[in-house]
């Protein structure tokens, strides 16, 4: 192979190496967040079990060396299992605050 070939395999190498550790980094506080939220509503469930199924799937929009896609998916899921986290949380605060007779 000439120069520039391994020059282009190096550089894919690299950039699937850096998303996979991406990836494995949202995959981590997807699952931290799952944790924080305890019991989760349906769409909390679909939004969890479907991004870690995405990522850990052969069958993706984009071929498996390039995990871009799954970040996408898995940082989507974080982002919406953090909102939800945040909502229970406001109203958890919100009932604490009210009187103990419903007023």
């Amino acid at each position: 192979m000439s120069r520039d070939a391994w020059i282009v395999v190096a550089v894919v190498g690299v950039v699937a190496a850096v998303t996979l550790v991406g990836a494995a980094v949202l995959a981590v506080r997807v699952i931290r967040a799952r944790r924080m939220l305890g019991p989760l509503g349906g769409g909390g469930k679909v939004a969890f079990y479907g991004a870690l199924a995405y990522a850990v799937l052969p069958v993706d929009l984009l071929p498996d060396p390039v995990y871009l896609d799954d970040m996408g998916v898995l940082a989507a899921a974080l982002i919406y299992l953090t909102r939800l986290a945040h909502r229970r949380r406001s109203a958890a605060s919100l009932a604490s605050e009210r009187s103990p007779d419903g007023r």
